[in-house]
């Protein structure tokens, strides 16, 4: 059979509760005939100051104990003289058999009946100066308490009451008997009322856990719109929020991961729909296999062998796949290489292109010398394809704060505001400016985030001042 969690934290919180109710009841039985024990002894004690008191006034008398040995009566006498009252009986309660009504009433304390002063009497005992036995029921223990008895300012014996170790009383056991069945009733209604409060606050505690999963296996399913209500400020309101988060991400993730699936299938189309449409004009003899023919067709290839490759680098920088060599660099040196490799290409679209780079040695950063040309090319090209010819591109690079900046301004076209901030998303084109003849996928500035983010840095996107697009970069460097 399975228990569920309801069950088990109602089962703790009860057994929790009933041990604590048990416990303090059998503690409180404990205490109260301990502390009835000792209300009873000490009770009994005023008979023992009664009592040798008359055996003072009979020493001074006899000047002796021989008057015990004589007349044994007169001990009983005694006894009997100075036994402790009995207390009075609870309301209602009918007087011992053989005692007179009367020495009861109005509540006030009575002699004791005949079977309390015979205990009384055998648990007694009288020793002399020397502490030699002359009257006893049994042996006497050596610590026991005793009352000396003085005669002309001389300690002439002692008196002592055993104390009672258990209560034979039959009244006085009734009474233990119902404080104790009290407290059994109290204990019971205790553990009754935990029970119904503990299987409350059981289920009010578990009531968020069962949504939770409830809400989980709905999520496993793939329903990402799952929500749970946050109810409390507690630990179980941070999971209901915590899940509700994770929810988002996914359902995010999901509609990202469509959208990326429906983009590259829309990306490869169109070149396997060129080649398609050419090779069947071959086919069907529309188009004769000349010079022309061929090299369009290879212009298909190559540029779905680049959206290929880029889709390659894309996801294997996603799942940190791509070997990353770190060494200290001179970022100045690495930039003023790339650079050099496009001059050629700028000066052929007739786009000026203006650097500013510090000497070498001062731009030192701690990275993979391969994949920062790989960023700088990517950023490089799209300068290139992007920037109208008559145009500009100014590269800078500064050191602040320990920061290497490295700033990428060109002319016109340029990127609204609403679509700076999408430009680094995968497979996205700014129509206005990008178009599939040029050949981008919308996978450059992908790989370069990913590139700039493996080197614990930053890249964003701006308006530039010239018109056009400002990408800036920042990498953290090396302190010398």
């Amino acid at each position: 059979m399975k228990i569920g969690v309801a069950h088990k934290l109602f089962l703790v919180i009860l057994t929790a509760a009933g041990l604590a109710v048990v416990s303090s009841a059998l503690i409180m039985q404990w205490s109260l005939s301990r502390g009835f024990l000792k209300f009873i002894n000490a009770m009994e004690k005023t008979g023992i100051s009664r009592l040798a008191a008359e055996l003072e006034k009979s020493y001074s008398t006899e000047q002796s104990w021989e008057f015990l040995n004589r007349d044994p009566a007169q001990w009983r006498q005694l006894v009997a003289a100075s036994l402790p009252e009995a207390p009075p009986p609870p309301p209602g309660e009918r007087p011992p058999a053989g005692q007179p009504t009367e020495r009861f009433s109005g509540g006030k304390p009575g002699p004791l009946p005949q079977h309390l002063a015979r205990q009384f009497d055998q648990r007694l005992f009288l020793l002399d100066a020397d502490r030699k036995s002359l009257v006893d029921h049994g042996k006497v223990p050596v610590d026991s308490a005793v009352t000396p008895i003085l005669s002309q300012g001389k300690v002439v014996g002692y008196l002592g009451l055993l104390p009672r170790t258990k209560i034979l009383d039959t009244p006085q056991q009734r009474f233990l008997h119902e404080q104790k069945l009290a407290f059994s009733l109290v204990a019971g209604v205790v553990v009754l009322l935990s029970a119904i409060l503990s299987l409350l606050l059981a289920r009010r505690l578990v009531r968020p856990l069962d949504e939770l999963a409830r809400a989980t296996h709905q999520l496993a399913a793939g329903s990402f719109t799952v929500r749970v209500p946050v109810t409390s400020q507690d630990e179980l309101g941070q999971l209901a929020s915590d899940f509700n988060s994770l929810a988002l991400s996914l359902e995010k993730s999901e509609l990202t991961r469509r959208q990326w699936v429906a983009d590259i299938s829309h990306e490869l189309r169109t070149p396997l729909a060129i080649l398609r449409g050419e090779i069947e004009a071959l086919q069907d003899g529309i188009r004769q296999p000349n010079h022309e023919t061929i090299n369009s067709l290879h212009d298909e290839v190559q540029r779905l062998g680049r959206l290929v490759d880029d889709l390659y680098q894309l996801s294997l920088s996603d799942v940190g796949a791509l070997t990353y060599r770190k060494t200290e660099l001179d970022l100045a040196e690495v930039l003023a290489e790339i650079v050099a490799l496009y001059r050629i290409e700028f000066f052929s679209k007739n786009i000026l292109l203006e650097v500013s780079i510090p000497g070498k040695g001062i731009d030192t950063v701690f990275g993979d010398k391969e994949r920062l040309h790989q960023l700088f090319s990517n950023l490089l090209d799209n300068a290139l394809k992007y920037t109208d010819a008559g145009g500009k591109l100014q590269i800078g690079m500064q050191t602040s704060d320990g920061v290497v900046s490295i700033d990428f301004k060109d002319s016109a076209p340029g990127v609204s505001t609403s679509e700076l901030e999408r430009l680094f998303e995968r497979l996205y084109r700014v129509e206005s400016s990008r178009n599939r003849s040029t050949g981008g996928a919308g996978l450059g500035l992908a790989i370069c985030r990913n590139i700039v983010e493996a080197h614990g840095g930053s890249i964003l996107a701006k308006t530039s001042p010239l018109g056009g697009l400002w990408i800036r970069i920042e990498l953290p460097g090396v302190t010398p």
